[in-house]
């Protein structure tokens, strides 16, 4: 199979568990870059942090963020696209959940900035202090994506009911961590790369993206052929096309280097 486009999540596939890229998986992209082939970053990850990631990898032209509601020219930093939950949309969210799961917590991302509430401990260190207020004061502006955790409950029941709440108006997932993110209607990481692709001519069919977690399955099905790497998530696993070695094991570079011979 040819193809013009790779998209790959980071965290869990494209990066190696302690955060790097290796070198075997940039030469392998800068190959394939070589050849005309156009490089996409699609993460949960914030536009804020990704230019760095972006920097190690060497050779990334777009970079769709936040699971598809902020998309970025990382050449020249644009913002190409920014689908925001609507702070009425937010709002209620945030009073649905807390009356389905009290004791919820919430943290939020915007194109500039990071804020959450005094109680939601990150599992990550921000670059950047958060600035800190109630879930219902940061609601009040549109919402790249609304994170949300409970300290006890179990993520499965939390998960559930996040969906719940967000019904049609919102998309309710999980990057595999401890959080639910919650983004605008229709916004995934898939919608983000067909406007995209539709943008420069490239068929669905051109496409092979590589994933690992259940914020990647839009995408795997929208790409004519969608790759886990082997650590990735059951669901994950199947619906994939294939897989691949871990990503400790350059499961991605595996793939591009076999495609591009």
């Amino acid at each position: 199979m040819t193809f013009r486009l790779i998209a790959t999540d980071l965290d869990g596939t494209l990066l190696r568990s302690d955060g790097t890229v290796s070198e075997r998986t940039r030469a392998a992209l800068a190959q394939a870059h070589a050849r005309g082939i156009e490089i996409v970053i699609t993460t949960g990850r914030p536009f804020r942090i990704v230019g760095q990631i972006a920097a190690a990898v060497g050779v990334c032209d777009v970079a769709i963020c936040a699971n598809g509601a902020i998309v970025i020219d990382l050449a020249t930093g644009t913002v190409l696209d920014h689908r925001p939950l609507a702070p009425p949309v937010a709002t209620r969210i945030v009073t649905g959940l807390r009356a389905a799961c009290p004791g919820i917590l919430f943290s939020f991302e915007f194109p500039h900035e990071y804020a959450r509430e005094q109680a939601y401990h990150d599992t990550f260190r921000p670059p950047l202090a958060p600035r800190h207020a109630d879930a219902l004061e940061l609601a009040q502006q549109p919402v790249t994506k609304l994170l949300a955790r409970h300290p006890t409950l179990p993520f499965a029941e939390v998960l559930q009911a996040a969906r719940a709440v967000a019904g049609a108006v919102a998309v309710a997932t999980t990057a595999g961590g401890t959080s639910i993110e919650i983004s605008a209607a229709g916004v995934t990481k898939a919608t983000a790369l067909a406007a995209h692709c539709a943008q420069r001519g490239i068929a669905a069919a051109d496409v092979i993206a590589f994933g690992d977690a259940p914020n990647d399955l839009a995408l795997l099905a929208f790409a004519g052929r969608s790759v886990a790497v082997a650590n990735a998530q059951p669901e994950v696993l199947a619906a994939a096309d294939e897989r691949t070695l871990s990503n400790d094991e350059d499961g991605v570079a595996v793939v591009v280097e076999a495609a591009l011979h």
